[in-house]
C-alpha cells in the first residue's frame, strides 16, 4: 500500500485540522507533494511542519474566493509542475433548527459545502487533463444520504455534493479523471466536539469514526477511483434503506434516538474525563518545572 502517490501533486482543502490534516499527512507519507489550503495560516503551518518543508505548499485562502483558488492552482503548477489529485474537504456546519440560523449562515453553508467544490472542480479540470488524468475526491456526509431534522441546509448541501460528484463521474468516464465521493458519519474531531451539544441524539446512534479513518478512505478513492465510499460502510446501506423506505425510518427512529442519547452522554463524559486528565497532567508538568527551577 505504501507509495501509491509517489511524486503525485495533491491539493487538499480544509487541511488545517481534522480530516483534511489527516489526509494531507497520509498522502505525504505515501510520497505525494501536498498543497494545504484553508483560511488559518498558523494551523496550516503546523501541519506543514509535521509533513516537512520540501514537499508541501501552504495556501491560506477561503475556498469560496474564486480568484484565490485560481492563484492557488497557478502556484501549484509553478511549484510542483501540475495537479494529479484534488480533495474537496473544506466544510461548514451551522447546527440547529432552521429558525435559529441567520441568512448569512445558510448562505455560507451553501457556498462552502456545494458551490466552492463545484467551482474548484471546474477550475482544476484543465490541470488534471494536462497531467494525463487524475482523481477528484469530494468529502460529503451520510447527511447527504438521508434527511435529518436540525440540519436541513447542511443536508441539502451534502445531498447536492453527492449528486454532483456522481454525475461528474459519469461525465468524465473514459477521460482518465475519476471522481469519487466519501460520505462519513460522525467524526471525532475538535470541531465536532466544540458543537457536540447541538448534535442530535439521532446522529449519535451511529458508530463514530476518527479523522484518520476517513482520510484512509479518501486515499483509497484517489488510488482506485471507486465512485463512492460510506464510513462506516454499514451506515451507508442503512441510510439508503431509510431514504427509500421513510415509513421504516419513522418506526425505528425512537429506538435510534434512545441509543443515541446514551451514546451522546458517554461521549460527553469521556471528553470531560480527558480534559480533566490533561489539565492534571499540565499542572503536574508545571509543578515539576517549578521544582527544577528552584533547585
Amino acid at each position: 500500500m505504501a507509495g501509491r502517490f509517489i511524486d503525485k501533486r495533491v491539493i487538499v482543502t480544509g487541511a488545517s485540522c481534522g480530516i483534511g490534516a489527516a489526509a494531507a499527512k497520509q498522502f505525504a507519507v505515501e510520497g505525494a507533494c501536498v498543497v494545504l489550503v484553508a483560511r488559518r495560516r498558523e494551523a496550516l503551518e503546523t501541519v506543514a511542519r509535521q509533513i516537512g518543508p520540501d514537499r508541501v505548499l501552504v495556501v491560506a485562502a477561503d475556498v469560496t474566493d474564486t480568484d484565490a483558488m485560481g492563484t492557488m492552482l497557478e502556484r501549484t503548477q509553478t511549484q510542483f509542475g501540475g495537479v494529479d489529485v484534488l480533495v474537496n474537504n473544506a466544510g461548514y456546519h451551522a447546527r440547529g433548527p432552521l429558525e435559529r440560523r441567520c441568512p448569512d449562515e445558510l448562505a455560507r453553508m451553501i457556498d462552502v459545502n456545494l458551490k466552492a467544490p463545484a467551482v474548484l472542480c471546474r477550475m482544476a479540470l484543465p490541470y488534471l487533463r494536462r497531467a494525463g488524468g487524475g482523481a477528484i475526491v469530494n468529502v460529503a456526509s451520510l447527511a447527504g444520504r438521508v434527511p435529518s431534522g436540525g440540519t436541513a441546509t447542511y443536508c441539502a448541501t451534502k445531498f447536492g455534493l453527492r449528486a454532483f460528484s456522481l454525475s461528474l463521474a459519469e461525465e468524465l468516464e473514459g477521460t482518465g479523471i475519476t471522481v469519487s465521493v466519501v460520505s462519513p458519519g460522525l467524526v471525532d474531531t475538535e470541531f465536532f466536539a466544540d458543537q457536540v451539544e447541538d448534535v442530535t441524539a439521532l446522529a449519535f446512534s451511529q458508530r463514530m469514526s476518527t479523522a484518520e479513518q476517513i482520510a484512509g478512505q479518501i486515499l483509497a478513492c484517489a488510488a482506485d477511483g471507486r465512485r463512492e465510499r460510506a464510513v462506516p460502510p454499514p451506515m451507508g446501506a442503512i441510510c439508503t434503506i431509510g431514504y427509500v423506505f421513510p415509513g421504516l425510518r419513522r418506526v425505528v427512529r425512537p429506538w435510534l434516538e434512545r441509543r443515541g442519547r446514551a451514546n451522546k452522554e458517554r461521549y460527553i463524559d469521556s471528553r470531560i474525563s480527558r480534559r480533566l486528565s490533561q489539565s492534571a497532567s499540565s499542572r503536574d508538568a508545571s509543578g515539576h518545572a517549578s521544582d527544577r527551577g528552584d533547585r
